[in-house]
């Protein structure tokens, strides 16, 4: 009997901050569906990671989410991104409802000349279908937001990090009384991405 072994990529700095961007911008999407911010006939179905996902038709949302990607993936590059939060806000009194946080870890040694890493892409995608099928879970214990909703996407990066003029600081936008569930991780073994949501817990 013999198995059938995953062929292996080379994963260069460069190419993992491509993959993890396009992750950011169909996970963003997910929870935007998910989560009802935006109708849902708003959104097309595809196929992505071998699974069905839904993206933005909206012109105006879907060139925000690909400047926002553009950027992102740029300071993966520059190895000088945190972590990506994505917030979800009442539109009645800018209540604090949720915050997606995905922390971003890179491997400090890699940098454009180095030595690609190895790792099978079929097994990179296997970690990122675990974290859009955890994201896609989450609708059976969020509460519902019965309000309008809005959101925002807060960046980390190093202080001396310099941002486009059209950019803003932000604070953190905690949550008061908040539950938080710890969602899947995935690796593309240059960067390492955890998942996380916290929720607005009104039994508290």
């Amino acid at each position: 009997m013999t198995t059938k072994q995953a062929a292996k990529s080379k994963i260069t700095l460069k190419g993992s901050s491509e993959i993890v961007a396009e992750f950011f911008y169909y996970g963003i999407n997910s929870i935007l569906y998910q989560r009802g911010i935006y109708p849902s006939e708003s959104f097309s179905r595809s196929s992505k990671y071998n699974l069905t996902m839904w993206t933005t038709t909206d012109e105006d949302l879907k060139n925000y989410l690909n400047n926002i990607v553009t950027q992102l993936k740029e300071w993966l590059t520059q190895k000088t991104v945190q972590k990506l939060v994505l917030v979800v806000t009442s539109t009645e009194d800018n209540e604090v409802l949720e915050r997606w946080q995905f922390d971003i870890q890179c491997d400090k040694e890699m940098n454009s000349e180095s030595k690609p890493k190895e790792k099978s892409l079929e097994e990179i995608n296997r970690g990122i279908r675990d974290v859009v099928r955890q994201i896609t879970a989450t609708v059976t214990f969020l509460p519902l937001l019965e309000s309008g909703c809005v959101f925002d996407l807060l960046i980390y990066t190093n202080k001396d990090q310099e941002t486009p003029e059209t950019w803003e600081e932000s604070g953190p936008r905690m949550i008061i009384n908040s539950q938080e569930v710890r969602l899947r991780s995935f690796t593309t073994s240059v960067h390492k991405v955890d998942a996380m949501v916290c929720y607005k817990n009104d039994d508290v």
